[in-house]
């Protein structure tokens, strides 16, 4: 196998009393895995997003671990380890519910490795298990933000691409071509965005400029994991800011295509203010920390599709409710060749859409009986974000707020008074072969 030819560069190393990082903020079990590796005799580093969050006094969210142990040498140092993925081989060292993710030092690619080790197709990484040095694994990384190294031997933090600066500046910035790292991985574009959003950066105009040309990659991503790129893009508590840095560089449309086409053809601005105040309620919940679901996401990301679509199908013999059902299911057939949508969430999306129509007509005793229905809760909260866009009768919304306030009794009398059932025109439509139900619904 020809080796890479990588020009050395000297590492811009911090010592201790250089930066703040201090053991006391790191994991215990980080730690463990790391102290264990180095008296084994193996490099360990403390790398990526943990050393960036710990540099900006942020608490990271995990510790990832970098050494020169191959993933089977890590191993026989832990007996709660277990070796993972095909794409990228790692170790997973489990301590309860804490996992720490330790990966082997791997090695650029310069076109010339014929290693059955590294795959690729028109330039994208499919698997890639070449290992390397320290700084070759620094200069493969993504964004110079995400390659400073913390070395648990003497407590400094090794920078071979700058990433250091590029933290006291704010800015993301890509390691090397732009062009070749987002063909080696599209999905670097979205991580950009995530990036510069979570930590309140810029991105850097080199960057940034290809995304607009080489967006398109994006479809060649597999559907499973464009949904996993969503929840981190749209559920960390910044969602619409980032919805909104998406649509700034052209790259939302390549996670709903048919929202994006609503969005830009939104005249009057109503599919806009609703995605805007869906995506705003959930970033206040998160702040909340109250619970947000993938299928709340969805199911107002597509909503204004859906409507669109329904009224196709809308007739003289077709109830709302219905042309609901129909629209609903040609719309996610259609984003889940895109992003897929697992049926744990996809399912109770599609009870918060069918549950509007029901909502809309709140008179009577079974309007009562949606109380118990186990997506009432999101339906509902639904409901008001159709009321406040001017989607839905905002009278509706405040007798549906109302009747869950009141005793039992008064609920009786709410429902009994709301008005009239409209018997004459559920009769009209039975006379004409229509459903007996005015919205499509089963007794």
């Amino acid at each position: 196998m020809t080796e890479p030819k990588v020009k050395h560069r000297e590492p811009l190393v911090i010592g201790r009393s250089e930066h703040r990082i201090s053991r006391a903020n790191i994991s215990d079990n980080a730690l463990k895995v790391l102290y264990r590796l180095k008296n084994a005799g193996y490099a360990a580093y403390l790398v990526g997003g943990g050393v960036r969050d710990l540099s900006l006094g942020r608490e990271p969210k995990d510790f990832d671990v970098a050494t020169d142990a191959t993933p089977e040498q890590v191993k026989e140092q832990f007996r709660n380890c277990r070796l993972i993925g095909r794409r990228f081989r790692l170790a997973h060292v489990h301590f309860g519910r804490e996992i720490i993710e330790v990966a082997t030092f791997r090695a650029l690619h310069d076109g010339s490795a014929d290693d059955q080790e590294r795959v690729l197709e028109d330039g994208r990484i499919l698997r890639d298990n070449v290992f390397g040095s320290i700084e070759e694994d620094a200069l493969r990384r993504d964004f110079t933000i995400n390659a400073l190294y913390y070395n648990i031997a003497d407590f400094s933090v090794v920078d071979y691409a700058g990433g250091m600066a590029d933290l006291e500046r704010g800015l993301v910035r890509l390691i090397g071509d732009p062009d070749v790292r987002y063909r080696e991985d599209p999905v670097r574009m979205l991580r950009a965005v995530r990036f510069a959003v979570k930590l309140g950066f810029r991105i850097d105009p080199a960057t940034a400029d290809p995304m607009r040309e080489l967006g398109s990659m994006l479809e060649h991503i597999p559907a499973a994991r464009m949904f996993e790129e969503v929840l981190k893009l749209f559920l960390a508590g910044q969602g619409l800011e980032t919805f909104e840095a998406l649509r700034h560089h052209d790259l939302f449309r390549y996670l709903f295509p048919q929202t994006n086409a609503i969005l830009d053809n939104d005249r009057h601005g109503v599919a806009m203010a609703f995605v805007s105040r869906a995506l705003d309620n959930t970033d206040r919940r998160i702040a909340e920390d109250r619970p947000v679901t993938p299928a709340f996401l969805f199911a107002a990301m597509l909503w204004p599709v859906v409507q669109g679509r329904s009224k196709a199908y809308l007739d003289d013999a077709t109830s709302r409710g219905q042309a609901l059902q129909q629209a609903s299911s040609d719309v996610v057939e259609r984003q889940v060749r895109v992003v897929t949508l697992p049926k744990r969430f996809g399912i109770p999306m599609r009870e918060i859409w069918s549950l509007q129509p029901r909502l809309e007509r709140h008179g009577g005793k079974r309007a009562l009986r949606l109380l118990g229905h186990p997506r009432f809760r999101a339906a509902y909260d639904f409901l008001l974000l159709r009321a406040e866009t001017g989607d839905a009768d905002p009278d509706v919304a405040a007798w549906w707020t109302r009747v869950q306030e009141v005793p039992p009794e008064e609920r009786q009398e709410m429902a009994a008074s709301s008005g009239p059932r409209r018997k004459g025109r559920r009769r009209r439509r039975r006379d004409a072969g229509g459903d007996s139900d005015a919205d499509g619904e089963e007794e």
